[in-house]
Parts: structure tokens; C-alpha cells; sequence
């Protein structure tokens, strides 16, 4: 049996995506930006909540194209409210929109994991946690990426909902060291 991060419990869901995706380097832009809004998403909420509807999200985000989330209307943030396959959240979703169009914006799209990934000089920071007590929910560097996105106008993302992106897009490998990733992620 594979030794696992201390979060990760018994159902095939959470094993594959700790297996496949988290903390592993991820550099598409429609892929971070899907990663930071399910975190946004996440907020206040378990993980396994979000994973169990993350492809209604997709679906209702049209697979969480930036480009296509900048122009939605009055009438898809109605049907978004109303789409009971995914969280609800007026201000998470108000949040997705807005952020789509810094992403578009500010970034083109395509500078977005150039400049997320600058941070840490396009190299994944691996620590090396051995108890899941000295893994941190935010970091100094954590708190200078939301300062940031905040400065450029993104909403919805704190400190610690920036770390967990970071773990979760692989900027950061927070794989414990007794974990079966540890020494196959970057």
C-alpha cells in the first residue's frame, strides 16, 4: 500500500488527484487559472467538496477559459446561481468573472504562468516536511503573490487561499517526506 500525505483519506477521488496533480508543476494558463478558482471556491469549504463538482465546474465555466468568463453577462452569473451542481457563492463567482478579466487583461492570457511561476523562479520550492504540523497554511511568499494579485485587482485571493494554490499547482511541493511523492514530484 502507497504512503500518502496526511490529508489524504480512503476514496479513489482525493488518492488520484494526490497521485496525478497536486504538487506537481502545472505551466498551462487555463489550467492554473482553473486551479486558483477552485481554491477560491474551496474557500471555507473541505477540498473533497470541491473535487466531487469540479467537473460541473467546467461545465459551467466553460472549462474555466478566461477569455470566455470576461464577457459573461447578468444572465450567466443568474444561471450560475442557480446551477445547484456547483458552490453557489455570489461573491466567489462575481470573484471568477473579475479575475478572468485581469487574467485577460493584465496578463494576455498567456504571461499568466510566466508570472506566477517568476515567484519562484520557474523552479518548484520542495520542502521537507516530515509531520503535517510543520506544513504552513501561508507563507511570506504567499502573502507577497496575494498582495500582488490583489494589487493588480484580483479578488478572492488571501494569503492562505494562495498557498494552497501554490501546493496545489505544484509551485510548491508539500509532499511529506514519508509521502510516496515526495521524491517523484519536482
Amino acid at each position: 500500500m502507497k504512503k500518502r500525505c496526511f490529508w489524504v483519506d480512503d476514496s479513489f477521488l482525493y488518492q488520484h488527484y494526490h497521485d496525478t496533480e497536486w504538487g506537481i508543476g502545472e505551466y498551462n494558463a487555463l489550467k492554473l487559472f482553473e486551479l486558483l478558482s477552485l481554491e477560491i471556491f474551496q474557500a471555507g469549504l473541505s477540498w473533497i467538496t470541491v473535487l466531487k463538482k469540479r467537473e460541473y465546474f467546467r461545465q459551467a465555466f466553460d472549462n474555466f477559459n478566461p477569455s470566455i468568463i470576461a464577457n459573461y453577462t447578468d444572465n450567466k452569473v443568474n444561471e450560475l446561481l442557480g446551477n445547484e451542481k456547483i458552490i453557489r457563492h455570489k461573491g466567489k463567482i462575481l470573484a471568477t468573472i473579475h479575475n478572468a478579466k485581469i487574467v485577460c487583461d493584465v496578463f494576455k492570457i498567456h504571461n499568466f504562468p510566466d508570472y506566477l511561476w517568476g515567484y519562484v523562479n520557474h523552479t518548484p520550492i520542495k520542502n521537507h516536511f516530515s509531520d503535517a504540523l510543520q506544513v504552513p497554511s501561508q507563507t511570506e511568499l504567499s502573502t507577497i503573490i496575494a498582495k500582488d494579485l490583489k494589487n493588480k485587482g484580483f479578488k478572492f485571493c488571501g494569503t492562505k487561499i494562495i498557498y494552497a494554490f501554490m501546493q496545489a499547482s505544484g509551485m510548491v511541493n508539500d509532499h511529506l517526506t514519508d509521502c510516496f511523492k515526495y521524491t517523484t514530484s519536482s
